[in-house]
């Protein structure tokens, strides 16, 4: 059996073909995943995240100008409910947080082992601005080059490098607070 390509399986689910959309979703759920749980920083938000994609992939299929390029079609679909979810939150948490002194200062307690670090190093990336969280976690947890990020975003190179640059300046400058170095 020859495995189709994306191209094949779009036009499939157009035509109303549901599990040739299902394979898509497959093909690209896992590498996503990781993706948006390091947007988002949480695996269930990831997840609802992640469905609402699909969802409205599914809904908008008809509008994939280029069936061959789903992959990059679909990615700037996470992309945008990453940021949606991102956006959300950010307005949950300003009214739920209401004493700033009392926020900053459970942040800034040492981590005492890997996990505190790791929850530590989720914060700072959380902090980021959602097109250097998004270049930073493309380059340096995907380990992208480059050139796949620009062309799974459109954005140019240059520009993707000034964001990974700026990433990893920004989450020093967070790091180093949280831990008085």
């Amino acid at each position: 059996m020859t495995t189709r390509t994306d191209a094949e399986l779009v036009a499939a689910a157009s035509s109303g073909d549901v599990d040739a959309f299902a394979i898509l979703s497959r093909r690209y759920r896992d590498a996503y995943t990781r993706f948006v749980v390091r947007m988002v920083g949480d695996r269930d938000e990831a997840e609802d995240v992640l469905q609402s994609a699909f969802i409205r992939a599914f809904r908008a299929l008809d509008s994939c100008r280029d069936p061959a390029r789903f992959g990059a079609w679909l990615y700037r679909i996470v992309v945008n409910e990453c940021r949606t979810c991102v956006t959300r939150r950010s307005r949950r948490e300003r009214r739920i947080i209401r004493d700033d002194t009392q926020f900053n200062a459970a942040a800034a307690e040492p981590a005492v082992d890997a996990r505190e670090t790791l929850e530590d190093v989720e914060y700072a990336l959380a902090q980021l601005d959602v097109d250097q969280r998004e270049a930073f976690v493309m380059k340096h947890v995907e380990d992208m080059s480059y050139e796949e990020m620009a062309d799974l975003t459109g954005v140019g190179v240059s520009a993707l490098k000034m964001r990974v640059k700026r990433a990893c300046t920004r989450l020093r400058e967070l790091l180093e607070e949280v831990h008085d170095v």
